[in-house]
């Protein structure tokens, strides 16, 4: 059964990095990316979301221009094939309004605003859709402490934080959507509690429901309940989502758009 108030979306990982943590999902040249994208929205996607900074444990920030390198020219080839809404992952403000005069519509950002001053002025001008995510620290170090009192609630606060900052910022309530980082400085046992309370990080705004984002594909956790390394977590990773949508998740961020997008017509089916 879905437990959520949002028509669920499935949003494709479209990496244009080198070192992601699986092989599958890297793209080393434009045309493969565009391939890889095009192949995404005949599976089903309902967002495409590019990232040209890798964010898997032990990763190094890369500078502004090789972002840029990467990203735009990816940007203008997959919008002259389709008008599926595009999202960026980025932490800076001028990659995102690059990313938008490219044709862009919306930011996922895992700082949470937090790295680029200037970007929540840019996302209230632009009035786009903003994945804000939790995290500790930098990718590089972020699974050095995953230890929490009380993970949900850490990582509410957090969020309940961020969206204060970016409400007093100017951007509209109904543009934005959390994400409690799945992988990003938690733990198995953490990981569990937030998937299994996803739907409860839709009050973050109090007296208003928010869409909330899970994106766990084929990531370590799946790794240590399954034995598997990260090329055969493909039916885990859909487990784990069906979990997530059943506890009130509305967008899930994947690899594997074709086998999620087969789960969420069983869910209606059969919910």
């Amino acid at each position: 059964m879905l437990q959520n108030d949002f028509a669920v979306r499935v949003m494709a990982i479209i990496n244009l990095t080198p070192d992601s943590f699986w092989s599958g999902s890297r793209s080393l040249s434009k045309n493969h990316a565009v391939k890889k994208a095009l192949q995404a929205v005949e599976d089903g996607a309902h967002i495409l979301d590019l990232g040209a900074e890798s964010s898997r444990p032990g990763a190094s920030y890369v500078s502004e221009k090789e972002e840029l390198d990467r990203l735009i020219p990816v940007i203008q080839a997959i919008r002259k094939k389709t008008s599926i809404p595009i999202s960026v992952d980025t932490r800076r403000s001028l990659v995102l309004k690059a990313a938008v005069e490219a044709g862009a519509s919306m930011l996922n950002d895992i700082s949470a605003l937090e790295d680029d001053p200037e970007m929540a002025k840019l996302v209230a001008k632009l009035q786009i859709p903003l994945v804000l995510m939790h995290k500790r620290g930098e990718p590089k170090n972020m699974q050095e402490n995953t230890a929490y009192a009380d993970v949900f609630e850490e990582v509410f606060l957090y969020l309940q934080g961020r969206v204060r900052y970016a409400l007093d910022a100017g951007i509209a309530a109904e543009n934005i959507i959390v994400d409690p980082g799945i992988g990003f400085g938690k733990n198995l046992e953490g990981n569990r509690v937030l998937i299994q309370r996803a739907g409860d990080f839709a009050a973050v705004i109090p007296g208003k429901k928010t869409e909330v984002l899970i994106g766990a594909s084929r990531k370590a956790s799946l790794g240590i309940l399954t034995g598997r390394p990260v090329e055969e977590r493909l039916v885990a990773s859909v487990c784990a989502h069906q979990l997530a949508v059943q506890a009130g998740a509305n967008i899930l961020r994947v690899h594997d758009v074709k086998e999620t997008i087969d789960m969420l017509g069983v869910l209606r089916g059969f919910g």
